[in-house]
């Protein structure tokens, strides 16, 4: 039986390259049903899941996000993603690494531990797509990412800041990760954005805001030419939690907040970003205890393939901004 006709490529592929159709409904459920595998040689970009919750300040349940994510992301997994005009997966070598490990029992040995597994991949010359977990594992792979690349460009996509201040001891908290990641000069602020943001902090820390209102205001095409002009061609980190997402898209997510951003206009600002120079990303807080017929894990499944088509137009088809 050849490639094409193969159920379970999570194991049965024999090329990291292309794309293939197996039953949507069975299977062993790999990010995009690309192999799994811990062996880095010949992979341009790792899929990998942080599936750690213990730092949100609501509802907790996005340790489950990693899984949900993968499951949901088999039903596109049949063809080249929509609208993209070339299969990111003819270009990279692409492979799902399976999730970090690290002990629940002691949390506070967690962040090295994420910091460690992106490192390793890292290291190997590969690109990282992480899938989370609370927004908090971004900090340990931003820590990661600029020990590689230098002070990052931050595209964070949100309805929360994630900038308060936390100066007396340093939490491991999904909402002060960005305020350490600023103060430490992991990003820099003057050539970051923060989109969707819907909630009170008046200290922006130097990072240009475009709020959820700007964004229906303006519009995607808009909204991208901002973020271009602010990051340049910097190296970028780009994270997304999926409560950027209006709750009625994405219900299942820890802190919902109303007055978000529509599928769709998440979607097109991602498609408008072609070109940056990403290096590292990630898709956060899918909580699927909160879910409703799995959109919200569809949502994150297709945010990701955005960036993978982000990250192929960039580093193997050599598109710049």
């Amino acid at each position: 039986m050849d490639q094409a006709h193969e159920n379970d490529q999570a194991l049965t592929r024999d090329s990291l390259y292309g794309t293939a159709a197996e039953s949507t409904y069975a299977g062993i459920t790999s990010f995009m049903r690309r192999r799994y595998s811990r062996d880095l040689r010949g992979v341009d970009l790792v899929v990998s899941g942080v599936p750690f919750d213990t730092a949100t300040t609501n509802r907790p349940g996005s340790r489950f996000g990693p899984r949900a994510i993968r499951a949901a992301s088999v039903q596109m997994a049949w063809a080249r993603h929509y609208p993209w005009e070339f299969d990111p997966f003819d270009h990279l070598a692409v492979i799902d690494y399976g999730d970090c490990a690290f002990d629940h029992g002691t949390p506070q040995d967690t962040p090295a531990a994420i910091q460690a597994h992106a490192a390793r991949i890292l290291d190997a010359g590969c690109g990282l797509l992480t899938l989370g977990g609370d927004h908090f594992i971004s900090y340990p792979l931003l820590k990661a990412h600029a020990a590689k690349h230098g002070p990052l460009s931050l595209i964070h996509f949100d309805a929360h800041s994630d900038t308060w201040p936390d100066e007396e001891v340093q939490r491991i908290d999904h909402g002060t990760m960005f305020y350490h990641a600023a103060r430490e000069g992991l990003v820099d602020p003057s050539r970051s954005v923060q989109v969707g943001l819907r909630t009170t902090n008046d200290d922006v820390m130097g990072f240009q805001v475009l709020d959820a209102r700007q964004v229906h205001r303006q519009g995607p095409e808009q909204i991208a030419e901002l973020i271009r002009a602010r990051v340049g061609d910097n190296p970028v980190y780009l994270t997304f939690d999926i409560d950027c997402l209006d709750p009625a898209f994405a219900p299942g997510t820890g802190t919902p907040v109303c007055g978000g951003l529509t599928s769709s206009q998440a979607l097109e600002i991602l498609r408008g970003l072609r070109g940056i120079n990403v290096v590292g990303m990630d898709v956060v807080e899918v909580a699927p205890p909160y879910d409703n017929a799995e959109i919200t894990a569809l949502a994150g499944a297709t945010l990701a393939m955005e960036m993978v088509c982000l990250y192929a137009a960039r580093h193997k088809l050599g598109e710049r901004t």
